[in-house]
């Protein structure tokens, strides 16, 4: 704390400074090339324009804003990228669409997807300060939000019919999609399919791993396999519809929302004994098909109304169901050599994650001449059940009611954003022992959240913004009710019902510079987390076994439980802090009919405990190079991302080579007659086809990233 009262006193000598400015500049940086309209989430610290995405591959979520700085991706295979922001990721990091949160199951899982289509989007954005408080409760490292207009918001200009098609050579996948909006007697309509089918995506030679054990003779029959990794295969079919009517008085909209996917697993923990594969070393698991099903539907109620009294000016109002289910499966048919003695009862039943919900909210504009004001009402009733060979977690119940406000104000020389938001949250769920004993739990807390901000010219080249946030978040159900093998990160996980809430007392300060042809940012902040809540392999008594008494589990000693191949871990609190911070330079000139821009930007993320040890899985130091010329109809990008070497790993965890990531985009376009517009994107990715692992990712090692990739994508419009 003593950094962030130091970092207060540098406020104060910027407030007393003469050189301040008459004019308030807006703290939104564009990281697109063109500002699009911000009708969604207020001041967000990045808006990342639909055409980005839609000119880009088919991703993840985590992939696709993956670069941006200050923001990296957990993943695991192609299909799950889940993203980071400053080293805060899980539920510490909300996913919305539309402005609501959306509410899949990702939380319970490193190899569950965030369940969202990228297609036909208009844009993200990523939020942190003030204004995130209005829109999800424990958002430590803020919130990412995904906007289409499903439900529009203003009429459409007649009809609009899109189509496109997409290849990419790294897993011989393709994706078709289409989408349709029209103004039908007043009523807006809007329909959208997609389709996307990418097969294992392909590794550069000598990616794969194995155990020093297994060279030589052991592994030859699968010299065929190193080329790709086997099960990082991924379907999706979305379909989305959307209605609306819009007047003088506002709006009102219902849409229907349903994404199908299959993806597969790549890396799977084993819960045997140890004995009865001795010698064996799983051989006849390295082609089995593990893989995932995901069903989600959506129905979303949004609509305003514009008052105009003297009470509010207009409020914001929304509802929204959701029903999300995966299920996890193993294939049968695979390795029928082996039927009888090696795997007689091994079988696997298929295991299932189902998450209900609904969600109700309000945002009342009570804004006035020079002040913007907004209160928020939302309250959210949530399911999660968890069924199946594989189940780590009973079904546990979350309901969440929340108050928040936010105001911002421009004074003459300066501007001022104030964010507040009252949590009342009872999660109930119940713990089941070896011995048949059942604990059930209500847990009923209370949480407080506040941020500031404060924005100030310092002339008329360079503005300066300073930002505190104290952020409560009330542990998950996952990190209360755990008690289970958790496969996907090998461990045989136990939470803990008598866990704190974590709070995060954040400061950050930023400057922005602009002069002509150049341009600079900087940004760096101070995260200091109590209580910060992490997965502790048993045996790290290095980080304080009291903070997770055997009390917590009915006495139980762990080291007597016999979990096979599986890593015994428990969820523990100790105090973190995460520190770093974020430049970017850069210029453009005029060349020939367009424009050449030139960048360099960095980032860093450093994170301890109080004792001193790494917190695990941080992304390490990456420097980002980027060219871009842009003329009229034709745009080229290329960005080169030279991640550092990460050695400062966290217990349990392993260092991670550096490498260079090349990636390019050349998008044409062309006018049809008149009446439509073709766009052509190419795309590469990895260029150099570097053996690159991801830090963050709990399967780094196993999972190694995509090798060189090359695609094309059409996109028409009329």
């Amino acid at each position: 704390m003593n950094k962030i009262f130091n970092a207060f006193i540098v406020l104060i000598a910027i407030q007393s400074s003469d050189v301040f400015s008459q004019q308030v500049v807006e703290e939104t940086v564009v990281v697109t090339s063109a500002l699009v309209d911000i009708n969604t989430i207020d001041k967000p610290l990045y808006v990342i324009d639909g055409d980005e995405i839609l000119e880009g591959p088919t991703s993840s979520l985590g992939a696709a804003i993956d670069g941006y700085l200050g923001i990296s991706i957990a993943d695991y295979g192609s299909a799950v990228g889940q993203p980071i922001i400053r080293g805060m990721s899980g539920s510490r990091v909300k996913i919305l669409k539309n402005g609501m949160v959306n509410r899949d199951v990702s939380f319970l899982g490193a190899d569950h997807l965030n369940d969202l289509d990228l297609h036909d989007i208009s844009q993200i954005e990523i939020v942190k300060g003030p204004s995130s408080l209005l829109y999800a409760n424990g958002s430590i490292g803020g919130i990412i939000n995904v906007v289409d207009d499903c439900i529009a918001q203003m009429d459409f200009d007649g009809a609009e019919f899109a189509a496109g098609y997409e290849t990419q050579s790294v897993n011989d996948g393709s994706t078709e999609y289409f989408n349709y909006k029209n103004n039908l007697n007043g009523f807006n309509v809007n329909f959208g399919y997609k389709n996307s089918e990418f097969g294992n995506y392909d590794i550069p030679n000598g990616a794969v791993m194995h155990d020093e054990e297994h060279e030589g003779e052991e592994h030859e029959e699968h010299e065929e396999n190193m080329g790709y990794i086997n099960n990082s295969d991924y379907m999706s079919e979305a379909t989305k519809f959307g209605i609306s009517k819009t007047g003088d008085w506002g709006y009102i909209g219902l849409s229907v929302d349903n994404i199908e996917s299959m993806y597969g697993i790549p890396f799977h923990g084993e819960e045997h004994e140890g004995e009865e594969h001795e010698g064996e070393e799983h051989e006849e698991h390295e082609d089995e098909r593990i893989f995932s099903t995901t069903d989600s539907e959506s129905i979303t109620l949004k609509g305003s109304y514009n008052a105009n009294g003297s009470l509010f000016n207009k409020v914001d109002y929304t509802y929204r169901k959701s029903d999300y289910s995966l299920t996890e499966q193993h294939a049968e048919e695979e390795h029928e050599e082996h039927e009888g003695e090696e795997h007689e009862g091994e079988e696997h039943a298929p295991t299932l994650f189902l998450n209900n919900s609904s969600e109700y909210g309000a945002i009342f504009d009570l804004s006035k001449s020079g002040i913007s004001q907004k209160i928020s009402f939302n309250f959210v009733d949530e399911d999660t059940s968890v069924f199946g060979e594989e189940a780590f977690m009973n079904p546990a119940n979350n309901r969440e009611l929340t108050l928040g406000y936010f105001m911002s104000k421009d004074f003459e020389s300066y501007n001022i954003d104030f964010g507040a938001r009252l949590d009342d949250v009872v999660r109930t769920g119940s713990v089941s022992h070896e011995d048949g004993d059942v604990d059930k739990y209500e847990i009923d807390n209370r949480t407080s959240s506040y941020a500031f901000n404060i924005g100030k010219d310092l002339n008329s080249n360079l503005n300066v913004n300073l930002g505190f946030a104290s952020v409560e978040r009330l542990p998950s159900v996952i990190e209360l009710f755990m008690n289970g093998p958790h496969l996907a990160t090998g461990r045989f996980e136990v939470g803990n019902p008598n866990l704190n809430s974590e709070t995060s007392n954040n400061i950050d300060i930023t400057f922005n510079y602009e002069n002509g042809d150049y341009y600079a940012f900087a940004s760096f902040f101070i995260n200091d987390v109590d209580n910060y809540i992490t997965l502790m392999d048993e045996g790290d008594e290095d980080h304080g076994d009291e903070d997770h008494g055997d009390e917590d589990h009915g006495g139980e000693d762990h080291d007597d439980h016999g979990h096979g191949n599986l890593i015994h871990a428990n969820y523990v609190q100790e105090n973190a802090e995460f520190d770093g911070y974020e430049i970017e330079f850069g210029r453009t000139v005029d060349l020939g009919a367009g424009e050449l821009t030139l960048s360099f930007g960095r980032d860093v993320v450093n994170a301890q405990f109080s004792d001193g040890h790494n917190v695990p899985r941080i992304n390490p130091a990456r420097n980002i190079y980027s060219l871009s010329y842009a003329q009229n109809d034709l745009t080229f990008r290329l960005n080169l991302k030279d991640v550092e070497k990460q050695s400062s790993f966290g217990e349990g965890e392993t260092a991670t080579d550096g490498y260079q990531m090349l990636n390019s985009r050349l998008t044409k376009t062309y006018e049809i007659s008149g009446k439509g517009v073709l766009k052509i994107s190419l795309f590469g990715k990895n260029l150099l086809d570097e053996a690159a692992r991801n830090h963050s990712s709990f399967v780094k090692d196993e999972v190694p990233l995509p090798g060189k990739n090359y695609g094309m994508k059409f996109n028409l419009t009329f």
